[in-house]
């Protein structure tokens, strides 16, 4: 579990560092010269230190550097307000690539259910779309409060609550799996 937390707060570093500096200090420009440099310092460590790196990462640094560079280079607020849906759109379209949820799930679980692990993969590609398509709906209103509430609270509340429902539902159905299993298995010495 701990090591599910480290993978996606790794992936997702940069989006943490740029929405709570941005809540402390209300400055976007701040807040995405920090994510940037942040993104960057952590590919470059993760270089360094010869880790392989996923998908995921080669897209959070280019969503980071790209959209970080438009925003820098724009200073339009509304660009800052749609710019989360464009990082949801994007990783939930990394999200339809079959398999992606593998490298987060401990092998007992892709083992056991794969059919299962295919399915919650796609069903999270489609909470990024829906969170994404939430954002813009939000940014069109041009509240900064609530703006910050929804990236803040409802889309990161969203993704713990399926994270949640998730973890609950596949504890349940590989149980029950490994059970029949055992059920079903020649017993010995009969």
């Amino acid at each position: 579990m701990k090591d599910v937390f480290a993978k996606l707060g790794q992936d997702f570093f940069s989006t943490i560092v740029f929405l709570v500096l941005y809540l402390v200090t209300g400055d976007v420009l701040l807040a995405t010269c920090v994510a940037i440099a942040g993104a960057v310092a952590q590919f470059i460590y993760a270089r360094v230190k010869g880790q392989k790196l996923d998908v995921m990462t080669y897209a959070s640094l280019a969503l980071v550097v790209v959209l970080g560079g438009a925003t820098l280079l724009t200073k339009d607020p509304r660009f800052v307000l749609a710019k989360p849906s464009i990082g949801h759109f994007a990783i939930g379209a990394i999200m339809l690539r079959k398999g992606w949820m593998l490298r987060y799930l401990p092998p007992i679980v892709s083992e056991t259910i794969p059919e299962y692990v295919t399915a919650a993969g796609y069903a999270w590609a489609a909470l990024m779309f829906a969170l994404g398509a939430g954002v813009i709906a939000v940014a069109m209103t041009g509240d900064m409060k609530l703006w910050a509430f929804y990236v803040s609270v409802v889309a990161v509340g969203a993704k713990v609550l399926a994270f949640a429902i998730q973890y609950v539902l596949f504890r349940v159905i590989v149980s029950r799996k490994r059970r029949a299993a055992a059920a079903t298995a020649p017993q010995m010495g009969t």
